[in-house]
Parts: structure tokens; sequence; C-alpha cells
């Protein structure tokens, strides 16, 4: 019988393939066997000191045997999880901790030093352990209690930001994640031999593909350090990565830090896959110009989607890449297997709007229903109704992405996100459309630029990379570019942009230092 569930995916590669080396992290190699033996040794050790299996388990780990393990651990126990960034602020994680009402804290070397205090994050049971407690573990599996666990029950929830500055919860079932595994493992052809890049911080969904396409495989996760990935290259060779998945912005920081990104040398790379932000052109070509041998893809999707939802492969020769309005890759087609429609600002289907998509991979709504209202839409033969809370939801229903699309030449192209369109005097203006023209000029790197609200006023600021250029010169080019309305009135150079825990662009943090 097909594994329906993470931990049978797991089970069944470990079964299969039990020298296979399934992790290398810090020098060390650690088998399927060894991995499923010491994600036995913390289920038992779990098991004792919480007295039975807890229902929903706390992640404070990264990047560790741990981390890792820990996670095996809770899916073998039929747990819940939820991963919590030990760098993230100790009163966020507190938070997260509460409203997935964890029952259980597992935490590494690295979340320990967030443990105690009235700030920190807690739960009913508290287990601490380090790499080294598991290095010469006993197989305890034969201690652990039946596995029961069902394709409907939830494998994790992440929690992204919400509008109202509180965390929402997004719970994944196991019947959600399955179809994502199984297609990515055929697409990007994985199997035993294969070495995959984890670039992503458990709390952030494409770390999924890096666990559990890698396992459900017979791959070998390959977990660099974090200064390995500001030289990207550097890595894929000396480690013979053979599948890399990032968020664009990797490129970006190696280009800008120098001798990142050496051309031909990841010489063993098959697929280089992005995700997370828009995938320039110019990123795209630096990355082809490294690993001439490999594909260059770029996937989209939201975590209410698991993890990916559209995918789009670049042809091995440049010449032949379409061209596109923001000088971005396509992001689509949508998965054949997940139905989606695009609906303009009267909720009309059309070739331009707000993506929805339905099927296999929609979560089936928040951990607060709340939550819930607005983000969904029945489209039927009368038009579309937003969801109001008013029914439940039901497999009709299509999830509103809030990401602005459009057919270009065929293609799917990603616009923006609807929430990053702004009102100056009248007008409306894409975000997205602006910094695609600062892109454009030859001597600008990355561009991100945001809107801040002064009385009645709203005006424009852009932050780019690359060279130091004069405002008065940038602002000159912009006319050229876009209508008067859509041109910032100021611009900052940066020597890189500043990124969240996610790898991704951290506009929140360059809206306040507009504001401030």
């Amino acid at each position: 019988m097909a594994a329906a569930t993470l931990w049978e995916l797991f089970a069944t590669t470990a079964r299969r393939h039990p020298g296979a080396p399934a992790l290398e992290l810090d020098g060390a190699v650690i088998s399927y066997r060894d991995l499923d033996r010491r994600a036995g040794a913390i289920a038992a050790r779990v098991l004792l000191e919480h007295g039975g299996a807890p229902r929903r388990v706390a992640l404070l780990a990264s990047r560790s045997v741990v981390a890792l393990a820990g996670y095996l651990a809770a899916q073998r126990l039929g747990a819940t999880v939820t991963p919590l960034n030990p760098g993230y602020p100790r009163q966020r994680n507190r938070r997260v901790c509460e409203l997935a009402r964890a029952d259980l804290l597992l935490a590494d070397g690295a979340g320990a030093a967030q443990l105690g205090g009235d700030d920190g994050p807690t739960a009913a049971t508290v287990v601490q352990l380090r790499d080294g407690d598991l290095a010469a573990c006993d197989d305890a599996s034969a201690a652990l209690p039946p596995y029961r666990v069902s394709p409907d029950d939830v494998a994790y929830v992440l929690f992204t930001s919400g509008s109202t500055g509180e965390p929402k919860g997004v719970p994944i079932r196991h019947r959600n994640l399955l179809p994502y595994i199984r297609h990515n493992i055929d697409r990007y052809e994985v199997g035993p031999g294969c070495r995959m890049s984890h670039t992503f911080d458990l709390t952030f969904d494409p770390s999924v593909y890096d666990l559990w396409v890698t396992w459900g495989a017979g791959a070998t996760l390959v977990v660099p350090r974090r200064n390995e990935l500001l030289t990207p290259i550097r890595y894929l060779e000396e480690q013979a990565i053979t599948h890399w998945f990032s968020v664009p912005s990797v490129v970006s920081v190696a280009q800008e830090l120098g001798g990142g990104l050496p051309p031909g040398r990841a010489t063993a790379l098959r697929y280089g896959i992005f995700i997370g932000e828009q995938l320039t052109y110019r990123q795209a070509a630096a990355w082809h110009a490294a690993a001439p041998g490999a594909i260059v893809e770029n996937v989209y999707g939201p975590t209410e989607l698991t993890v990916a939802c559209t995918e789009y492969r670049l042809d091995r020769d440049p010449g032949r890449w379409p061209q596109t309005s923001n000088d971005t890759v396509p992001i689509g087609p949508v998965y054949g297997f997940l139905e989606h429609v695009i609906l303009d600002a009267d909720g009309r289907p059309s070739d331009e709007g707000e993506l929805c998509v339905r099927g296999s991979q929609r979560f089936d709504g928040y951990l607060d229903g709340g939550d819930d209202v607005g983000r969904f839409v029945a489209v039927g033969a009368s038009g579309a109704e937003v969801y109001d809370g008013g029914a439940p939801l039901t497999a009709e229903h299509y999830y509103r992405t809030g990401d602005r699309v459009r057919h270009e030449r065929g293609e799917l192209v990603h616009l923006g996100r609807l929430d990053n369109q702004v009102k100056i005097r009248g007008y409306r203006v894409e975000l997205g459309e602006v910094e695609a023209a600062l892109r454009r000029h030859p001597d600008v790197g990355q561009a991100v630029v945001v809107a801040v609200r002064t009385g009645d006023d709203t005006a424009l600021t852009a932050f780019h990379t690359g060279a130091e250029l004069g405002a008065a010169e940038l602002m000159r080019w912009m006319r050229k570019q876009v209508p008067l309305h859509m041109v910032p009135r100021r611009y900052v150079h940066l020597a890189a942009l500043p990124l969240n825990a996610n790898g991704k662009a951290d506009r929140g943090t360059l809206t306040r230092s507009v504001a401030a």
C-alpha cells in the first residue's frame, strides 16, 4: 500500500534503503537506519517525560540533528508539528506556542537559550536535547505505541503574519502534502544518490520540500552552515549538490558580496529551483552562467496551498526565454491536478487579476476560523461570491492567494501582491511595476519600493543595490519608464537589502526606516 502520511513516507524509504545516507550535517553522515533510530530515541524520551504521546509538538530547533530527528519523532507519534525559529523574538515564539496549543515543547541547543522566564515559549512538557545526546542511541522503536494516523490528520501548523498583527495558523493535512511530494519527486527525478540542498528554516514551508521530497525518494539532505549560503556555488561545488532550492535573493546577495557566483563551476547540479519571490531574468541569467548544465525552474505558491502550486521551466537556451512585462520569469502553469481561476476586481474570470486555486493541496481553513472570512471564493454561473463565514467551507471554494497574475503570450506571470497596490494622487499604483522599471537601469541590482503615508500624502521611496547612483539620475531614468505619479521621490542606496528569516527582502524593516 502506498504511503499516505509523512511518517509512512520516511519509514518506507528507511526499509528500502537502510544504509543510504539520509542526512549530512556538520561533517557527520547519518544513514536512514540511524536517522530512524534517533527519531525513535527522541520519541521514547518524549513518551517518558510527557507520560504518553503528545497531540501537538512545538519544535524550537534549527539546523541540528535534534531538529530533524525531532520532526520525525513527532510524526512517528502522530503529533502535529509547529516549528519555531530560535532566532525569532521570545515573545513571538511564546505566542505561537499558545496559538498552536502545544502540549510539548522540544528544544535543541540553540532553542534552549529561549527557555525560562515569563516571556519565553513554554508548554506543559518541555524536553531539551542536544545532538550529542543522540550520537549513540539505542533503537527504541519497539517500545513505541502502534502508529495510527490517517491522511485526514494534521501533519503540521505553520504561522504566517496576519494583517491584524496576530500570527495566523495554517494547518496542513497529510492528504494535502502527499500529492505535492509525489509530484516533485517525479518532476525533478529525485532518488537515491541525489544530494539535496537545505536552505529553508523549518518555519518556512518550502522546507517541506527540503525534508520530505528528499526522504520520500531516498536522497540525501545536505545541511549547510548559514555562512555557506553566502557563497552558494562553493557549497554546490564542494558538496556535489544535485538539486538546489532557495529564494531568488540568495543569488543577488551572492553577487553583491563579490565572487559568490563564479561561472561554470556547479557541474554536478541538475536542477536550480526558486520560490518565494519574483525571479528576475537577471538573477536567472546569473544562475544559469554559474551552473550552465542545470535546469532553472521558477515555482510559486502560498503556504495555504501546500508550498507550491505552479511551475515554469526555462529553456536551456537563454535566447529562447520569453519576454515578460516586468522582466521576471513566468510562474505557471498551475499544477495539472489542481483547479484555478483568475478573477478581476469585479469577481469575473479574466486574463488578469487575482489567482484563486482549489484542489487536493488547498488547506481546509485557518486555525482560527475567523481568519477564513474573505479568503475564499465560490465561483458559479451567477458570478463570484466571497466567503463570509455564514456557511461551512467546502472543497468547491477556491483559496484567494492575494497575488495578481496575468497571461502574457500564453505564460502565467506574477505581477505582485494585491496589497502592494497603493493610491497616489488618485491613481492606483502597483509597487512591483515601479520596482521592475528601476531594475531595468543597467547599474541597479535589486530594488524594493515602499509607500509611506503622512497625513493625506502618500510618497514612494525606492531602495536599491548595485552602483551608488545619485537621486537625480535615477529620477530622470524613472521618468522615462513610468508615469510621473509612479516616480519615487526618494532613493536610498544599500550595500545589500535586509532579509527576513525566510531570506526574502524585508519590506517591513525598509518601510519602518522611512517612517521613523
